[in-house]
């Protein structure tokens, strides 16, 4: 195999999100087929030169991306998605056209669709692109729910990208997505599937990290309980709108029955209007923490009353793999193939989400088989290893032989 691009809208580490989970442990992948240049825009981490000097055999790392408010200038003025603008840099296209043209490229591997913008429309070797979920679906959900400007604003994205993405997953050799449910939404987005190569590759977990004895007990962490925990992005509007959910209209309920149940939200970037929650009875907003795991260990229930999700949500999976009992909405459980009741329990409405809880707080024994049927799940079903184990097949030169690998990625088309 000869030498593989990697564009990523995030430097991919560390892992401690769920785009950038997945991405780093695609490039840990491909950097262990051979060697992989690595282009992508920073953050505010401060470890992403070092990280992409361990790994990558040359890479070039944009300092940021653009403020919103120049990109969407931009977007307006280009007739363009805005998600597009923000990425675009002359620097990096400038970087990419370099180590396209002295370095043997079989094939560029593009994380996340804002990138697809920096393959050149004659490259001969494999291109694959990593949409990971269907980013378009979700603006639009956001015009939908919206109001005003912003509303409208949403819904141009949600419109534009839409035809971005066909048109980049028409350009690719293999369009990838997260789980079948997105694969089945992108279909029925597209005019039509001609020349269109849709498969799955969900996102997998690292269960030896995320294990119920891979950190210290923390009896002192939290009250008494029962304590029910949400870990994410706290600046990301769907699980602002999740905490919001739970503190404005499920938890007062659970504490009318159970008197000492706390919420607790634990997430870097908490909004302003995330830390006001934190002045409500029994929740505790703890912001960034070092690791989420003794969190999450000492939980007696993790919630995800996500309304908006796309992709499989990794915060339900590192749960599950500690063995902890997950209430969680449809919308959430999308894309992973758990069983309601035995792996994880679904609740479809708030007054379902207050009833399950309350079951679970009250029958201990039931709430301890499901987290242990959960980590049993993880541990079949969700390994990292067994998610990208067709990838090198994915990644063949044009006219060679097909790389030995343990399993091939599921086909979705």
């Amino acid at each position: 195999m000869g030498e593989t691009l990697f564009l990523a809208h995030r430097v991919p580490f560390p892992p401690d999100r769920g785009d950038k989970i997945r991405s780093h442990h695609v490039l840990r992948a491909l950097a262990a087929l051979g060697p992989v240049h690595v282009g992508t825009f920073n953050d505010a981490s401060g470890y992403g030169d070092q990280f992409l000097t361990g790994i990558a055999a040359s890479h070039y790392l944009v300092p940021s991306r653009k403020p919103d408010l120049l990109a969407a200038a931009e977007a307006m003025m280009r007739g363009q998605p805005v998600s597009l603008a923000a990425f675009a840099h002359a620097g990096l296209r400038e970087w990419v056209d370099q180590v396209l043209n002295y370095r043997p490229i079989d094939a560029i591997y593009v994380f996340s669709g804002q990138m697809a913008q920096y393959v050149p429309p004659h490259f001969p070797g494999r291109t694959i692109l990593d949409l990971c979920d269907v980013d378009s679906a979700k603006f639009d959900a956001y015009g939908d729910v919206g109001h005003g400007p912003k509303a409208w604003v949403h819904a141009r994205e949600g419109r534009m990208l839409r035809a971005e993405e066909e048109r980049f997953a028409r350009a690719a050799d293999t369009t990838l997505l997260i789980s079948e449910n997105e694969a089945n939404l992108f279909r029925t987005r597209v005019t039509s599937m001609h020349q269109i190569d849709l498969q799955v590759m969900r996102n997998g977990i690292d269960a030896q990290f995320f294990a119920p004895d891979a950190v210290p007990p923390q009896p002192t962490l939290y009250g008494p309980g029962p304590n029910i925990v949400f870990t994410g992005q706290m600046d990301y509007a769907p699980n602002i709108a999740a905490v919001v959910r739970m503190v404005d209209r499920i938890l007062p309920a659970i504490r009318k029955r159970r008197a000492s149940a706390e919420f607790h939200i634990v997430g870097r970037a908490p909004t302003a209007a995330v830390k006001a929650l934190g002045r409500q009875d029994g929740v505790t907003v703890w912001g960034e923490v070092s690791d989420v795991r003794p969190f999450i260990a000492e939980a007696d229930l993790v919630a995800a009353p996500l309304t908006i999700a796309r992709g499989i949500q990794n915060k339900v999976l590192e749960a599950m793999a500690m063995a902890k009992p997950v209430l969680l909405s449809p919308e959430a459980a999308t894309g992973i193939d758990a069983e309601d009741g035995v792996q994880f329990t679904i609740a479809e409405g708030d007054r379902m989400m207050i009833g399950r809880a309350l079951a679970l707080f009250e029958d201990r024994s039931k709430a301890d088989a499901m987290g242990k049927a959960a980590r049993a799940f993880v541990l079949d079903k969700q390994s990292w290893p067994a998610m990208l184990a067709g990838l090198g097949d994915l990644l063949r030169p044009p006219h060679g032989q097909p790389l030995e690998v343990s399993g091939p990625v599921r086909d979705a088309a």
